[in-house]
């Protein structure tokens, strides 16, 4: 990193020398503007409006229009302002952290010491620490009187940019304004909501959607050239969501939260279950077994529950002997079969229009459970 501004932090009459850094940057893909006939260059030239040349920017200089009458400022006369040649970060307050608004946080800077020993800016840390409070400033930087707050990230001082109070816009929208009724039952929805979507906050498990599909365009884009089909470099695009009216709230908050245990739960692997048959679904679900989501979903549901199953009764008919499970398991196969085609149950067309092992399984679980 390079310092892009030097001063020192005024403690009382102690003074802590420091070198400002960035602590952030912009990690967009850069891109410039072209002509679309031809892909050239697009250009922005400092032209005069008055002579029509174009301008160095050493022969520029700024004005203020007010009332038809405009004041040209000089450089000169800029740099003579006194807070501009201030190199003074002064710590005004010392306040606790929770009263800091954050939409007044601007840019984060990190100081580092700039002095032979870095004593009074590890004082000035600990002082922090000890008070458990961030420090109010004020400094000035690229033209500009600013306020800001000193608070620690790890062993380094943070100077975190603050918007003055008169930057920070008021809302006011009138729909807000109007009585809304909100249920008992609602609110414990909602809160419910929130619970199954409760985290600790960790930045890097979140991407940047944009920026990663945009360097995949581009790789796209080099390879393919003209013949680029974005349709098979992002697939078909999403339906457009809807106006974002919510008819009925109940019944949103409701599927929002089965959503999310859904997804907490594998899956989804109850639907698949019941959806092969009956109690086989809810019980391949208390037995743990989750199955994908796909068509497929029942026969794994069917398949899963009753190699579980089996095992218990196996080991009941014989006391724990491998040998005598297979016996029983033939048996029972041979029951269960004529009883399911004397009923000519759907259940049972399905099962037998399967592989042999599929279907001398599937039944097998059923005689299980009925003995258990």
């Amino acid at each position: 990193m390079r310092a892009i501004w030097k001063g020192a932090i005024a403690f009382g009459l102690v003074n802590v020398p420091v070198k400002v850094y960035s602590a952030t940057e912009d990690h967009d893909i850069s891109l410039h503007q072209v002509h679309n006939a031809d892909g050239g260059r697009i250009r922005y030239q400092r032209r005069c409006e008055v002579c029509s040349e174009i301008i160095d920017y050493e022969d520029i200089d700024k004005a203020y229009e007010e009332d038809g009458r405009t004041v040209i400022l000089s450089r000169e006369e800029l740099k003579s302002i006194p807070a501009e040649n201030s190199h003074e970060i002064e710590v005004v307050q010392f306040v606790p952290a929770e009263q800091l608004d954050p939409m007044t946080f601007e840019k984060s800077y990190y100081l580092e010491p700039d002095a032979k020993s870095p004593k009074a800016y590890v004082l000035l840390r600990r002082a922090l620490e000890d008070t458990d409070r961030v420090a109010i400033v004020q400094f000035a930087l690229r033209e500009k009187s600013r306020l800001g707050a000193l608070r620690i990230r790890g062993d380094v001082l943070v100077l975190q940019g603050l918007l003055w109070a008169d930057e920070v816009r008021e809302a006011s929208f009138p729909a807000l304004e109007a009585s809304v009724r909100i249920s008992a039952q609602e609110r414990e929805m909602s809160a419910a909501l929130v619970d199954s979507m409760a985290a600790d906050f960790e930045p890097e498990q979140f991407t940047d959607d944009y920026q990663i599909q945009l360097r995949q365009l581009i790789e796209a884009k080099l390879e393919q050239g003209e013949s680029l089909d974005t349709e098979a470099t992002f697939g078909a695009p999403e339906a457009e969501a809807g106006t974002g009216e919510v008819i009925d709230l109940m019944e949103a908050l409701k599927r929002s939260i089965e959503r999310k245990r859904g997804a907490a739960a594998g899956g989804g692997a109850g639907a698949g279950g019941v959806a092969a048959g009956g109690d086989g679904g809810s019980k391949a679900k208390a037995g743990g077994a989750r199955a994908p989501r796909s068509a497929a979903a029942p026969k794994a549901t069917v398949k899963t529950a009753a190699s579980t199953s089996a095992k218990p009764a196996a080991k009941a008919a014989s006391g724990g002997a491998g040998t005598a499970a297979k016996p029983a398991t033939k048996a029972a196969a041979k029951t269960t079969t004529a009883k399911t085609a004397a009923a000519k149950s759907t259940a049972s067309k399905s099962t037998a229009a399967k592989s042999t092992a599929s279907a001398s399984k599937a039944p097998a679980a059923k005689t299980a459970r009925k003995g258990a």
